[in-house]
């Protein structure tokens, strides 16, 4: 690899000359050199539009070559990418553009129907339609001779407003520099193994830090080649096709999509493919050990935010659902409330933390808060974020008493049941080992009378082939779900409702406890679980002991 450089847009003019594939699609192939000059193109077509106030520039497109020449020629020209997520709608969505201030939207007539009727306070001319039949000609106009970066950009550059997922409350705009996206590709590509003959497969989308920093920025500072799905998004059932067709080496993931993947039929091929390895996070244990089995490429489950990276280190040693260990000496798990480092796990021989209440608190790095890079115009978010001189993660997590390092679920997945805390997470990797769950999402509900029940839902393929009686006997053995971690109601369906990054929108679920159109079971009786079918009268029932107990107020979560 050739001298590491200080910004994306060094690691783009290196690409200039380089005939070597760097995109893809089913239709179409671009060397990397052609690849730089679309992208000084479109740099070149954003500051022709430029206006007074931050250059930051929208892009509501699925993954498709236009988003990643537009995230090149920001790159050049000094501008700021803010990718937008395709599955927000309406308040929210035009709530997020007018907090970032966008000042040039690119889309296509898709996007445009989303975005028709929102008061975005630009006038028409601000938005740019990669479909138009007059965008090609206006591309044509603005091609540059020799592509070159902007003299006033540096490594401080702000290249990314990357939204956060927003799963467990409103998003967040994480600011992310051209130096720190660099680093990210020098690091990962020595962490996760990136060479120049890769053939990165894309299927998570662009607008997120998964796709942008595990690999396309290494896929920069290597020459790889950048793949885009025929579907333009993510899709179990097109997955493999994609990855025969490109003769795919790497690929990223978050755990939902995995399980996605491995719910599709089993096919003799499937292990005939060019795979190597891939990048993600949150899968279960059982996922990851069913994709290898069944496609024969190796998975590095990683841990790391939009916000920060570089908490753990792989180790091949690494007990099953460990991260690895702590990257450095100032990765702790603390309690929140005194600071103090927490105890290490003990753990059965389920993997089960015996000990919960004094392991699993927050993961901290205590350097981290001079790598944090800050939110958009959120100095309360910085503040939550960065406290005592250190950098909160928000997530908690636990170290085994070997130095293992173990995620346990966000901030707001810690659940309370009689006194004692629970994993949210910990439940939904239970959960999914049922052969018929897709997905899950797991989360508090309130009990009528005091503190916190849990409550499961989960996607299946068919409502009919659900059955209750066997579903609890099936959590009934499993030796690692603790007695006040079995989901007192499980809500069933077939289309659970997930962010744009392909994560369970867990926010949306609770906010809609157990007033839905979807069944929704509860545990009935003492002992073994009996899940019974909840009709609109229990639902009645239930929340009229809220009001007895003086706890309605709990009803609005």
């Amino acid at each position: 690899m050739k001298l590491e450089r200080a910004t994306i847009a060094e690691m783009l003019l290196d690409r200039l000359g380089d005939v070597h594939p760097g995109t893809r699609t089913r239709d179409r192939d671009w060397t990397w050199d052609e690849t730089v000059r679309e992208s000084a193109a479109r740099g070149a077509l954003a500051t022709s539009l430029r206006q007074d106030g931050p250059f930051h520039i929208g892009v509501l497109l699925e993954n498709v070559p236009e988003f990643l020449f537009w995230l090149g020629g920001a790159a050049l020209n000094g501008a700021t990418i803010v990718g937008i997520n395709p599955t927000r709608r309406g308040a929210e969505l035009e709530a997020e553009l007018r907090y970032v201030d966008c000042q040039l939207i690119v889309t296509d007539a898709e996007g445009m129907e989303k975005l028709r009727g929102l008061d975005l306070g630009l006038a028409e001319d601000r938005f740019v339609l990669v479909d138009d039949p007059s965008y090609a000609d206006r591309v044509a106009e603005h091609a540059v001779a020799e592509p070159a970066m902007d003299p006033a950009i540096d490594d401080s550059s702000l290249f990314l407003l990357l939204f956060t997922s927003g799963t467990t409350g409103m998003s967040k705009a994480v600011r992310c520099s051209q130096g720190r996206l660099a680093r990210l590709a020098y690091a990962n590509t020595v962490k996760y193994g990136h060479v120049r003959e890769d053939v990165d497969y894309c299927c998570m989308p662009l607008f997120h830090g998964n796709a942008l920093m595990a690999l396309w920025a290494p896929a920069l500072a290597n020459g790889a080649t950048v793949c885009l799905p025929e579907a333009r998004k993510f899709s179990a059932s097109g997955f493999l096709p994609d990855v025969k067709f490109f003769g795919a080496t790497f690929f990223t993931y978050v755990g939902k999509a995995l399980s996605y993947l491995m719910a599709t039929p089993e096919q003799p091929g499937d292990i005939d493919n060019s795979l190597v390895r891939g990048f993600g996070t949150e899968a279960s244990p059982e996922d990851k050990a069913e994709f290898v089995r069944r496609f024969g490429a190796e998975l590095f489950e990683g841990y790391g935010s939009s916000e920060g990276a570089g908490s753990v280190k792989l180790d091949p040693e690494a007990p099953a659902g460990a991260l690895g260990r702590p990257a450095h000496d100032e990765i702790a798990v603390v309690d929140p409330d005194t600071l103090v480092e927490c105890a290490r796990a003990k753990l059965d021989e389920h993997g089960r933390v015996l000990n919960p209440d004094e392991a699993i608190g927050e993961m901290i790095d205590k350097g981290g808060a001079k790598r944090f890079e800050g939110y958009y115009k959120n100095e309360q978010a910085i503040a939550d974020r960065i406290k005592h001189g250190w950098y909160w993660t928000g997530d908690l997590g636990y170290i085994d008493e070997d130095g293992f390092i173990y995620f346990a679920g966000r901030k707001g997945d810690w659940i309370r049941v009689d006194g004692e805390n629970t994993s949210a997470l910990m439940i939904e990797r239970i959960v999914r080992r049922h052969p018929k769950v897709i997905a899950t999402g797991v989360y508090a509900v309130p009990d009528p009378r005091s503190g916190d029940q849990v409550m499961a839902a989960i996607e299946v393929s068919d409502l009919t082939d659900f059955d209750p009686e066997e579903f609890a006997g099936f959590l009934a053995v499993q030796g690692d779900l603790g007695t006040k971690s079995a989901p007192r109601f499980v809500r069933v369906s077939t289309n659970l409702p997930v962010t744009g990054s392909n994560k369970v929108l867990k926010r949306e679920l609770q906010a809609q406890l157990w007033r839905c159109d979807e069944p929704v079971y509860r545990w009935e009786g003492r002992g073994a679980p009996e899940y019974v079918l909840m009709s609109d009268e229990d639902k009645r029932e239930l929340e009229a002991q809220f009001v007895a107990s003086g706890r309605q107020r709990f009803l609005d979560v």
